[in-house]
């Protein structure tokens, strides 16, 4: 294991052999300098929706601000200072800045098949599938074109994992193989591993729940680091697979979707997970009959509820505290779960008291209010089909 430190050039920059790509933004002037833009930062969210062969840019008000050609399934990343976005392409991360005039910048965080970007605290990790290196800086020194200095922690071997830094400097990061993933290692700020546990098979999603302690999920159960040690925290059936986990700072719950059938086809799950990382619970609650969610479907809400869109159009809230359920707000029409998981579906995201959902039947995207169940904003008909989203 090896970590350093380095400062990335503005043209840690990408290439035109990595990637073609245009850009054109709608409805915009001459952007000025990054310093201008930053002054006349965005009033509001910025959502940002990825389609086949684009990205989009939105305001607060759904209208699209920005329309930048890309090739290929491309993911997106809140990069965590409220401001700018994480672009997954084959040369790494690539920073889109959602300011008042929207630009895809040229500075690109390499990496080797860049996989999940976790934001917390102060900082943002990156982890390279292809080459187990995870990247790790602070957000705030994020500045358009310009990247901040990086501090590098290598894997024992690649593997498709994740990295989440706590704000005492511990990097927790997977451990894991091409073949099959197994636990968690905990390092201190000077790159030596304090803790490890290989107690997770198939370890998948991450969190960091109130007072600092950090969770991830399990094909059975879920891992707790808290105060410098492991635990484990047992589903309760023997196969009980939480790949995706949401959590907040004032929630000792985190929230994941569940599956207890390893044979089970398609995408669609129909239970959520709710895993108290103090009491060590782990409940497993139903959602309604017939209606299922995936991965892109889960969120938070204001008050620390779950928060799922279901295939019946609906967003549906829990209490993570004892299950029951909460509001049904209905928002788009039926859907049926994506044939491969790369396939556009409805997506949900939530930032503060507004859950965005998009509609890839209608290329459509809507701003709800979750405290009074009203759809407050909807977009146009969209350039292209809706599929990942991150809002800014």
């Amino acid at each position: 294991m090896t970590t350093f430190r380095t400062a990335l050039a503005p043209a840690a920059l990408l290439g035109a052999a990595a990637l073609v790509l245009t850009g054109c933004s709608a409805g915009s002037t001459d952007a000025g300098s990054d310093t201008d833009r930053q002054d006349r930062s965005a009033d509001g969210d910025r959502v940002v929706l990825t389609y086949d062969g684009g990205l989009l840019t939105l305001d607060r008000d759904l209208r699209v601000v920005s329309d930048d050609q890309i090739e290929g399934f491309t993911r997106v990343n809140p990069a965590g200072d409220g401001r700018h976005v994480l672009v997954t392409v084959p040369a790494g991360f690539r920073v889109l800045d959602t300011a008042a005039e929207p630009a895809l910048t040229d500075a690109v965080f390499p990496a080797d098949t860049g996989g999940h970007a976790v934001v917390h605290g102060d900082t943002t990790a990156l982890f390279a599938d292809g080459s187990g290196d995870v990247t790790v800086f602070e957000h705030d020194e994020l500045d358009g074109d310009t990247l901040p200095d990086v501090e590098t922690t290598t894997s024992e071997a690649p593997h498709h994992g994740v990295a989440i830094q706590l704000e005492d400097g511990t990097l927790l990061t997977t451990i894991g193989t091409e073949e099959s993933r197994s636990g968690v290692r905990a390092l201190d700020a000077d790159g030596t591993e304090t803790a490890r546990s290989e107690e997770c098979p198939g370890v998948h999603g991450e969190g960091a729940v109130r007072d600092e302690v950090a969770v991830f999920g399990c094909t059975d159960g879920a891992l707790v680091y808290r105060d410098g040690a492991f635990s484990k925290i047992d589903a309760p059936t023997a196969y009980g697979r939480t790949g995706n986990l949401f959590t907040t700072a004032t929630s000792s719950v985190a929230v994941g979707d569940y599956n207890d059938d390893p044979d089970s086809e398609g995408y669609l799950l129909d239970q959520v997970a709710m895993i108290d990382a103090e009491s060590g619970e782990y409940r497993v609650v139903d959602m309604p009959e017939g209606v299922g969610f995936t991965f892109r479907d889960l969120a938070r809400g204001p008050s620390d509820e779950a928060v799922v869109l279901g295939s019946d159009g609906a967003l549906h809230a829990f209490d993570t505290e004892t299950g029951a359920a909460l509001d049904t707000i209905d928002v788009i029409a039926a859907w049926e779960g994506p044939a491969e998981w790369q396939d556009a579906h409805p997506a949900l995201k939530v930032v503060g008291d507004v859950a965005y959902v998009t509609d890839p039947a209608t290329k459509r995207v809507h701003a709800v209010d979750l405290t009074s169940g009203e759809v407050v904003a909807s977009s146009d008909t969209l350039p292209g089909v809706p599929n990942e989203i991150a809002v800014a």
